[in-house]
């Protein structure tokens, strides 16, 4: 096997002052990813990493046997909330497991939401889950392309439809349903810049309560003081 030959990965003259103590980081241009030098070098790199995979004479093979090895019916346990049964299950292959609902454990369950239908590319993730004490509304998060950003959305279980409700810039929240149902409790943070979203130290998360309806748009409170 030849030797790999891998890419030139230039380095700055770059120096950070930490306490008294000078730390060098030489390597500072490539956390910019999106800049022209880093995805080129990101692209050079990949042409050293696929050319060396797909070298492999027996890796289709492997990835057959993987396919077949995985390939079979999986559950998760099943849930009560009210007089509802709740599970999720994988055909085989599904990306995403499908939650589905029962109304009793003799009944043909259907399905209450399928991830995997969420985006065309598969990006989008169901990221968290909260079902009423009634078992009449489901809350559920969901997070784009692996970041941790959720939006949040409530169903309403006996229609299968989508309210009003939209909940954005929820991160590191769940959602807890008052014991009447009627709204649930989560934290969010400000809406951050659009253009450095994804970069921001996240401070001040506030708590909210949401009243969730099927008539009128949601209501929020903030249950903390503002930050000074």
């Amino acid at each position: 096997m030849s030797k790999l030959s891998y890419p030139q990965s230039k380095t700055v003259e770059q120096f950070d002052q930490y306490h008294g103590v000078k730390v060098a980081d030489p390597y500072r241009w490539l956390e910019d990813p999106d800049s022209a030098e880093s995805q080129a070098w990101i692209e050079a790199q990949n042409r050293v990493t696929f050319g060396f995979l797909g070298g492999i004479e027996i890796r289709e093979s492997i990835k057959n046997r993987l396919t077949e090895l995985w390939n079979y019916e999986k559950y998760s346990s099943p849930f009560r909330r009210g007089d509802r049964y709740f599970f999720f299950k994988n055909d085989g292959l599904q990306n995403q497991s499908i939650l589905y609902t029962q109304p009793s454990l003799e009944a043909e369950p259907r399905i209450l939401l399928d991830p995997n239908k969420l985006s065309e590319d598969g990006t989008i993730a169901l990221s968290g889950l909260a079902i009423s004490e009634d078992a009449k509304r489901m809350a559920y998060g969901l997070s784009a392309s692996g970041s941790d950003w959720q939006e949040w959305k409530v169903r309403d279980i006996e229609s299968g439809e989508d309210l009003e409700d939209h909940l954005r810039w929820v991160k590191f929240s769940s959602a807890e349903w008052t014991h009447d149902g009627q709204g649930f409790f989560y934290a969010r943070f400000d809406e951050p810049s659009e253009s450095t979203k994804l970069e921001d130290t996240n401070l001040f998360s506030k708590s909210f309560t949401i009243t969730a309806s099927a008539h009128r748009k949601a209501r929020y409170a903030d249950l903390r003081s503002p930050r000074p």
